[in-house]
């Protein structure tokens, strides 16, 4: 039977696994898990979102907290306008976090950065120019252009040196967002190297709406490859979006995929972000545990763990240290919410919020659980130990998986052993 590793995807002069590891933030796919990806000859994520929080927790920096400084006296205040990124230090952020990455990688694989447009910053067009080129300039092998439509973002890279010789990608859930993306970028005289086609069992923020399970990946993917081959454009097509075994991997390739982007097995390694405690819960989930809601100020469904300490917490919005959702008048849905329930309960010391959350402080505290729809299949890749928890897994096991596995089977790691007492 067939093989992921029967395959390899030709990008440039570059012979890849058609593994790509997706970029989940915030510092979810981190720079070990994209590394180990590249490593083992595939694509690493990392991801861009809230890159000067990253950095603080990562290498020592102090972006937060100087922010929060030059911002605190507007804290009490709900008109968040005035509160703005320091350009020189976003770009500064942003090839910090990118040079780590390359400086450390190794293998014929790349690392590539996930970009999310729906970041605003309170100055869209002006910090996703700063983030996009920052990253060029760090020296990273692609951009992946998310969470958004991102029909400007080429330009914004058009005169930048680095434009033509990196990979640029985008991420799309329809063959009318490609469309689109395709048309108002044609001026640049520059397609994308590849299309990330995400479907309605991905993980996080959906391009879709709260009738995301009327859509079928394998559906969208042929729409789009048909298109492409009606149009004359050679231009590599990956899917996203419950791909949980090599098998199904396969079939897509089989399809005419390039290669296939996976998240969901790569949370429960040792390599990804998340604290380990916050893995065990991904790990026990059940089907019943995980929904779709509408609680991202950024307008977006998403998928998540029910428990999810973010759904219905009444946090004060933290703009002033955080503030990337803001829009380009310094609004966001989550303040409009906050300050609704703090009007209509003046004597609580603690109000709920169960409509929208503070997607800044939850994700950067690691208590917003996105997740894809597979999720409750984690606990079926992996041992259960003595004390009840999952073993952990490393992203080479998965990885290696998915590259080698036939017949839709999973190999379980090798069992820990545990000393006599």
């Amino acid at each position: 039977m067939k093989r992921l590793d029967d395959f390899r995807w030709q990008l440039g002069k570059h012979e890849l696994v058609p593994i790509m590891v997706g970029g989940m933030g915030v510092d979810i796919s981190t720079s070990m898990l994209a590394l180990e990806a590249a490593r083992l000859g595939g694509v690493g994520h990392i991801s861009d979102a809230m890159v000067p929080t990253v950095a603080d927790r990562r290498y020592d920096t102090d972006y937060v907290k100087s922010k929060l400084k030059l911002f605190k006296y507007n804290v009490a205040n709900s008109d968040k306008s005035v509160v703005k990124f320091d350009l020189g230090l976003l770009a500064e952020a942003t090839q910090k976090h990118v040079r780590h990455a390359m400086e450390a990688k190794r293998g014929e694989g790349l690392i590539f950065i996930n970009c999310m447009e729906k970041l605003t910053m309170n100055a869209p067009k002006e910090t996703l120019r700063v983030r996009l080129a920052s990253a060029l300039d760090a020296g990273i092998d692609g951009i992946t252009l998310a969470a958004g439509l991102h029909l400007g973002s080429f330009a914004l890279l058009e005169d930048h040196p680095r434009f033509r010789d990196a990979k640029l990608g985008i991420i799309v859930s329809s063959l009318r967002a490609l469309q689109l993306f395709i048309k108002k970028s044609a001026r640049t005289r520059r397609l994308p190297d590849y299309i990330v086609v995400e479907g309605p069992l991905a993980g996080g923020h959906l391009g879709f709406g709260m009738d995301w399970a009327k859509y079928d990946l394998a559906t969208i993917v042929k729409e789009i490859h048909d298109w492409l081959q009606v149009e004359q454009l050679n231009i590599p097509v990956i899917p996203a979006g419950g791909i949980f075994t090599g098998s199904d991997a396969v079939r897509f390739m089989d399809m005419g995929a390039a290669a296939v982007q996976l998240a969901t097995r790569f949370t429960a390694t040792h390599e990804c972000g998340l604290p380990d405690d916050v893995k065990q819960e991904y790990l026990k989930a059940g089907e019943h545990d995980i929904e779709v809601n509408t609680i991202s100020p950024t307008g977006y469904p998403m998928r998540m763990l029910k428990n999810s300490p973010a759904i219905g917490d009444g946090i004060r919005p933290n703009c002033e240290a955080y503030g990337y959702l803001l829009d380009a008048n310094g609004n966001c849905q989550y303040i409009d919410a906050y300050n609704r329930e703090v009007a209509a309960h003046p004597e609580a010391k603690k109000i709920r919020v169960w409509d929208k959350t503070c997607l800044c402080t939850q994700m950067r505290n690691f208590k917003c659980w996105t997740c894809g729809h597979y999720t409750y299949r984690l606990k079926d890749t992996t041992r259960r130990n003595p004390d009840g928890s999952y073993q952990l897994l490393t992203a080479e096991h998965v990885f290696h998986d998915y590259q080698f596995s036939t017949d839709d089977q999973i190999a379980l790691p090798a069992a820990v052993e545990t000393a006599a007492v």
